[in-house]
């Protein structure tokens, strides 16, 4: 079964995008293959497990221990059987999965349609349709704001049938390897944290204990910090930066040419490694009234404070751009501390820790300017933190190309199961 072959003779399918077919295989309308339920559970929601359709699949959701939000009864929830299909059809383009096959007796919300399909071959059928939506093939029902699939457009779409016996081949072969290429990449997912959470500890332990392991110590009197080099100090970042700030609170119109305006998602570590071309453009007149607070210039930092607080990017070029009010502009003063230690400092879990306790948690998390001002950092001398950044550039430079490496292995691995995914069940090969 691990073979994979041609089929001795092909037709035209009459489907653009699906082109040849093997001889002996048809294309049948989806109103003679599933049948919408619409079972709603109603008084007795507590006698089901709650459902969720994820990246993975159909899964089960702990209700000991709820992550995200729930409605104060589940009645209005459908009821989900073995086997069953589910489907999201809204939101397609944007929606992460849009089908699940269920492994599973219980509910889930009324949003998603809940089908039972005929004979054929149900894991097939959900390879097929998980292909479609890797593909985003069904990207030509689309109606409306919301990228909708209409119930009606859902079922004139015609589905793609081999043979019984190759249907059931197809998707035993398919289980077996897609276990395998999920072990594989999961192993590199795992190796890849590890590699992170290496970097992590030595850009922390640099910044708070410096390089060299044989200099006096003191307590740092924080609790998080621990024990630093005797001849350091603790300072807060009032007293080693110039100016913490933003830009003016309004969201100014997008042209098509104009200054890059970064929202908190282009920010990369470095400034340099922006794609500013694909980032928000703004009007000349519009910039100059917003930067007149301030402006990143080369050895500043940008510090995400709303959603992902902690973002920071080390600006190291020189170029017009602004950032977001979500984010602040840090400008260093170079008699105190160099812009590219502090970055590394913002970024270790000295840093993270320090800062929590300034989280305003009321409504969005953020961190105030005020928060920033106070927060405290380990201050070596500037020619110590020189060769502090050296030595954590000298080793992170190893740990980001193995880093590299796994990131490229597991696209590649991630693009190999899509495009066997595609061949099988398009009958582009044949499984033997």
């Amino acid at each position: 079964m691990n073979k994979l072959e041609k089929y001795s003779a092909y037709k035209d399918s009459g489907v653009e995008w699906l082109g040849e077919i093997p001889e002996g295989w048809m294309t049948l309308a989806n109103k003679h293959i599933f049948k919408i339920k619409q079972n709603l559970v109603g008084k007795k929601s507590k006698e089901y497990d709650l459902l969720s359709l994820t990246l993975k699949g159909i899964i089960k959701r702990d209700m000991d221990n709820p992550k995200g939000k729930f409605p104060t009864d589940f009645d209005t929830y459908q009821e989900v059987k073995i086997d069953d299909f589910v489907f999201c059809l809204f939101d397609v383009e944007e929606t992460p999965r849009t089908v699940g096959l269920s492994d599973y007796d219980g509910m889930i919300t009324g949003a998603y349609t809940v089908m039972q399909a005929n004979s054929l071959n149900k894991d097939y059928l959900y390879y097929f349709y998980l292909n479609l939506d890797s593909k985003k093939r069904l990207k030509f029902l689309y109606k409306g704001l919301r990228n909708t699939i209409p119930k009606d457009a859902f079922f004139s779409f015609k589905t793609l049938i081999p043979p019984k016996q190759e249907q059931i081949k197809m998707a035993s072969f398919l289980d077996t390897k897609t276990e395998q290429l999920d072990k594989a990449i999961k192993q590199k997912e795992q190796l890849l944290e590890l590699l992170k959470e290496r970097r992590q500890i030595l850009i922390n332990n640099a910044v708070t204990k410096g390089i060299d392991n044989t200099v006096a110590m003191k307590d740092s009197r924080v609790e998080w910090i621990g024990e630093i080099p005797k001849h350091w100090e603790v300072k807060k970042m009032k007293y080693v930066v110039k100016k913490i700030a933003d830009i003016g609170h309004y969201m100014p119109d997008t042209v098509s040419v104009g200054k890059p305006y970064l929202m908190t998602g282009d920010i990369l570590d470095r400034a340099s490694l922006i794609n500013f071309s694909n980032c928000k453009q703004i009007a000349e007149k519009d910039f100059l009234k917003l930067s007149k607070k301030i402006r990143p210039m080369i050895d500043d930092l940008i510090f995400a404070r709303y959603a992902t607080i902690g973002t920071v990017c080390y600006v190291d070029i020189e170029k017009d751009f602004l950032v977001s009010y979500s984010c602040v502009t840090i400008k260093p003063n170079p008699k105190s501390i160099m812009g590219k230690y502090l970055f590394y400092y913002l970024k270790s879990d000295a840093f993270s820790k320090e800062i929590k306790k300034y989280i305003n948690s009321n409504t969005q998390g953020n961190v105030g300017i005020d928060s920033l001002y106070k927060a405290r950092l380990v201050i070596p001398q500037i020619l110590e933190q020189n060769n502090i950044v050296n030595y954590i550039e000298k080793n992170n430079h190893k740990i980001y190309k193995a880093i590299k490496l796994q990131q490229e292995q597991i696209i590649k691995l991630k693009e190999y199961k899509t495009t066997l995914m595609d061949s099988v069940v398009t009958g582009k090969v044949r499984v033997v």
